[in-house]
């Protein structure tokens, strides 16, 4: 019989996310006896349980001789303490890299392929850098409608399900984002609840944007349901407003959202499969897509969009899914604020039906509403949207967007920023293009979503006139130094066109 690797575990105190690594002496004898080296993938067991951890090289002093360091990550999905021991082996070879190779020079994935794949993400046995080759292969419209369909219900698999066996018709809503701002989805839930749809919405964080649903709605409520507070919540208020990581649905969805976020991509197969895998993973069984259409959006024409729509449809279709994709306008931000905290400040405003609340975002709202009224009881978009705003006028959307939240735990107040500065126009004319990407790189800049008070509070719209005096932006950001590197690169980026009127 082989000999024992072992050595005791140790908590080095380092964060490195959600990839777990151990740390060994240069001068290891199981590096040295195995053929270890940096960044070698291992195998590490303990009482049962067991992880694959890249293997970084320290100098010896770090470590006391007879102890392996653990990053955070890997103490806590291995469960150990401090001199528990550790069995030490190589990896075992992960064969879903294969189909991953087999993609890269250009071939199909099958199903099982692609179940294989999602299988071996979603229980950690890729590296970051495997998970960003498997998606890199991925972007730019290299996966077919079979391998996007095989794709989108692998995702489904790899996490748990949710059945609502008291509703035949369950609804849902996304945006496939892109339009900073655009903050539609507490709104929309509050009113085609309160117009009696069932709508179980999760929702995700920030990919590339500088907020998404998910970050802004906690900064109102609690949002990480377990699927026992989600139901608990639906059956009380016929919705919910959750994070969809921290209830199991799609779970390998998170992860790739992660190197998504590093590499700034957000593939068209991804994005299907994302959205439409933690759809059908929450028990939907209609969906009303928002597509905006802008030059500066994630989608920029409309041969784009009607390509993304008839895949959507028909993917959705093939998994059992009603979808009903809704061209938007996508030429600039929706709304004022943009990051998490500015954004639900705009959201309660709608809500409460203040006299300055955005009239852009209240209107996107009411007309996707609209199209889940349509949906559900066939009543025509015009009549779906009667119905809509009868519901947010009266106050009853507000009511049960309470209902909802306190459901949930408690409405919060939106936090405020520490730092405060505002751009003027440099110049007199009209606002003729505002840059939907270099605006939220903006945001981002300044700290969201990381900071749930970061971001930026649009003065201005395309189509405004201004002056030297006008206010275009008032940037928020929690440290001066993020404040000051955004309006470093608001200086030399192109943000707002202003064009000269006679």
């Amino acid at each position: 019989m082989k000999k024992r690797n072992t050595l005791k575990a140790t908590d080095m105190g380092i964060n490195t996310h959600h990839e777990p690594v151990i740390y060994m002496r240069e001068d290891c004898e199981i590096c040295q006896s195995e053929g270890f080296s940096a960044n070698s993938r291992l195998l590490l067991e303990c009482d049962g349980q067991s992880i694959i951890a890249t293997l970084n090289i320290v100098d010896n002093p770090v470590l006391a001789k007879g102890y392996a360091g653990l990053s955070k990550i890997a103490m806590q999905r291995l469960m150990v303490k401090k001199g528990d021991i550790l069995d030490i082996s190589q990896a075992p070879v992960v064969s879903s890299l294969a189909a991953v190779r087999k993609k890269i020079f250009g071939n199909r994935l099958s199903p099982q392929d692609l179940q294989a794949i999602i299988m071996d993400i979603g229980n950690h046995r890729y590296s970051d850098i495997e998970i960003a080759s498997f998606l890199s292969v991925c972007a730019g419209s290299r996966l077919n409608m079979d391998e996007i369909t095989g794709l989108t219900l692998a995702m489904v698999n790899s996490g748990k399900r949710l059945l609502w066996p008291d509703h035949k018709e369950v609804f849902d809503k996304h945006c496939i984002g892109g339009l900073p701002g655009n903050r539609t989805t507490p709104i929309v839930v509050s009113v085609v609840s309160a117009g009696g749809l069932i709508i179980p919405k999760t929702s995700s964080r920030a990919i590339t944007s500088p907020a998404g649903t998910a970050d802004t709605m906690e900064t109102l409520a609690n949002v990480n349901l377990s699927l026992s507070d989600m139901r608990r919540v639906v059956a009380e208020t016929g919705a919910c407003l959750a994070w969809g990581g921290a209830v199991n649905l799609s779970p390998t969805d998170d992860l790739l959202i992660r190197i998504e976020r590093a590499l700034d991509l957000d593939g068209e197969g991804q994005l299907i499969a994302s959205v439409l895998s933690k759809k059908i993973a929450a028990g939907s069984t209609h969906v009303v897509i928002d597509v905006p259409v802008g030059e500066t959006a994630k989608v920029r024409t409309h041969t784009d969009a009607e390509r993304l729509i008839s895949l959507f449809t028909r993917i959705g279709q093939a998994c059992g899914l009603t979808v009903r994709c809704v061209l938007t306008d996508g030429s600039q931000p929706i709304g004022r604020g943009i990051g998490p905290a500015l954004e639900a400040t705009d959201v309660l405003a709608v809500l409460q039906n203040e006299t300055d609340a955005p009239q852009d975002l209240r209107n996107r709202a009411l007309l996707l509403s609209a199209h889940l009224f349509d949906l559900a009881q066939q009543c025509g978009l015009e009549q779906g949207l009667r119905k809509a705003t009868e519901l947010l006028d009266n106050g009853n959307a507000w009511q049960q967007f309470q209902r909802i939240i306190n459901t949930q735990g408690e409405l919060k107040k939106p936090v405020a920023a520490k730092y405060r500065q505002t751009e003027k126009a440099p110049r007199n004319g009209m606002i003729n293009a505002i840059d939907n990407r270099q605006l939220a790189r903006l945001a981002k800049l300044a700290g969201a979503p990381s900071s749930p008070a970061a971001g930026l509070y649009l003065h201005t719209r395309v189509g405004q006139l201004v002056t030297t005096d006008s206010p275009l932006f008032t940037l928020h950001s929690n440290s001066r130094g993020e404040l000051d590197y955004a309006m470093a690169y608001y200086q030399q980026a192109d943000i707002f066109s202003i064009k000269e009127t006679q």
